[in-house]
């Protein structure tokens, strides 16, 4: 009796500890989104505040002045994130698959290779280098798809441990017997298993693509590129614009009313809405998919 009293008690005790953690983990948020509302004077002479003085909706209808073209860097950016994320599943799931054959010829060179691409890269410079010179994506599309985001070495690690932990060798001998090739096994038997991993690597490229901002700024100009905008590029340039605009302004009431601090706060509440929306959709595999592929059997 007294043993269950005390693990009920550590469990109320570690469910207040992640309320806890849960509530200062959102308290950011909550502010940030309270202050895209507040109105900017009171804003810059007080400080953002969960019940500010005043409200105002000031930043979104600044950013509203862009519409159409932040509604074309949103598609675009679906379109990115879209390619990218299948992309990087395909490759970042075969590759693993060849990896996690332990008794194929030179694997443990394949391997070092893969964890070295961790520890080590050619630097920006020759990675700009390659990218433009070599495969030419600059002004492309390409240019936000394939550079540094294509292929994770950490993913492909995980997946490779979840097949060792969590696909049935027995299966895969059995569809060997029965004269199943390699790509047969893959598509019918370890990618439908692996839907936990497989949504986890998703849900990260996903984030890492939706939020990319620098392969547009090395692989994309203004004059040739400005069409392949994501809306992380975009709120970037209207957050520019604010500044330049206040600093330059020739007329100090103008100055005064831009939404130079609110819109800031604005700006990131419009770029993190739609990984909101996505993110719940993928929460249940994502422990799982964690858990299962960061353990080596």
């Amino acid at each position: 009796m007294k043993k269950m009293n005390n693990e009920k008690a550590w469990a109320i005790g570690a469910h207040l500890v992640m309320i806890l953690l849960s509530l200062l983990a959102l308290a950011p948020f909550v502010l940030l989104v309270i202050g895209s509302f507040t109105e900017n004077d009171w804003a810059t002479a007080n400080g953002f505040s969960y019940l500010p003085g005043e409200w105002s909706i000031a930043a979104y209808q600044y950013i509203a002045g862009s519409l159409g073209t932040i509604g074309k860097a949103y598609i675009m950016t679906i379109v990115v994130t879209g390619i990218g994320t299948l992309g990087a599943i395909l490759v970042t799931t075969t590759f693993a698959y060849m990896l996690s054959y332990t008794q194929l010829p030179g694997i443990k060179l394949l391997n070092f290779l893969t964890v070295f691409t961790m520890l080590f890269s050619g630097g920006i410079v020759a990675s700009f280098y390659v990218w433009v010179n070599v495969f030419h994506v600059r002004d492309t599309i390409w240019g936000l798809v394939l550079p540094n985001l294509f292929l994770n070495a950490f993913n492909v690690i995980l997946v490779k441990n979840y097949y060792l932990t969590s696909v049935p060798d027995s299966l895969i001998e059995a569809a060997r017997i029965d004269g199943s090739g390699e790509f047969r096994i893959f598509a019918r038997i370890v990618f439908p298993l692996s839907t936990p991993i497989i949504a986890t690597i998703g849900l990260m490229t996903g984030i890492m693509y939706w939020n990319d901002w620098t392969n547009g700024l090395y692989y994309l100009t203004a004059r040739g590129g400005s069409q392949y905008y994501t809306i992380q590029l975009v709120l970037n340039q209207i957050n520019q614009s604010i500044s330049f605009l206040a600093q330059n302004s020739g007329s100090v009431t103008q100055a005064a009313s831009l939404p130079t601090t609110t819109a800031r706060m604005a700006i990131a509440v419009v770029g993190v809405i739609p990984i909101l929306v996505a993110y719940p959709f993928f929460q249940k595999f994502f422990a799982k998919g964690i858990t299962m592929g960061a353990v080596k059997g």
